[in-house]
């Protein structure tokens, strides 16, 4: 298996992180987290395209309807040192269905990343995104990434309390008052 050419290096301790792991939620269900492939194309097109309409205006900031495929492409193209993507599958007799996703993007100078995460909304509550966005973390250290940042809606109350709970301070948007930043200084 070749890696891509990049002029940041891949901390091989982070290559551990990127495994697959089985976690049990609050009710009971089973979840993998594994890293996002460009095979998961139709898997995140359905994710997308299932979640209600305010879970997905609070991931694209901004109303969507079905995601086009530029857009499944660019979610599912992940190079794992300047991007970074988990998914959390199901497993089930129709195979298998994404319960959750996070990611992050970093800046062009790598001192800091901007991330995003979504759970349907069935598996709200659960603490699946609590799990997602500590690989994410843990990942984003890895790689020395200095600080990373997340622009929501400022009425995304979930967001905001995950946010809180993983020790990011939250402040205004001073680009636009119906969203808000989150922070969290990582070394």
């Amino acid at each position: 298996m070749s890696t891509p050419a990049s002029s940041t290096p891949v901390v091989p301790a982070a290559a551990a992180l990127t495994a697959a792991t089985e976690h049990t939620l609050r009710d009971g269900t089973v979840v993998t987290l594994r890293p996002l492939q460009r095979s998961d194309a139709e898997l995140e097109r359905r994710f997308i395209s299932e979640l209600s309409p305010q879970s997905r205006r609070y991931r694209f900031l901004g109303q969507i309807g079905c995601p086009s495929e530029a857009l499944i492409t660019q979610l599912t193209t992940v190079d794992f040192v300047h991007d970074v993507a988990f998914v959390a599958v199901i497993a089930g007799a129709q195979g298998e269905r994404e319960a959750g996703v996070a990611r992050y993007s970093r800046s062009p100078d790598g001192s800091r990343c901007e991330c995003a995460v979504a759970v349907s909304d069935e598996m709200q509550g659960q603490g699946l995104g609590t799990l997602l966005m500590q690989r994410l973390i843990t990942v984003a250290r890895a790689h020395g990434i200095g600080e990373m940042i997340s622009v929501d809606a400022a009425e995304n109350s979930a967001m905001r309390d995950l946010a809180l709970a993983l020790g990011f301070s939250r402040s205004a948007d001073p680009q636009d008052a119906c969203q808000v930043v989150h922070r969290l200084a990582l070394q």
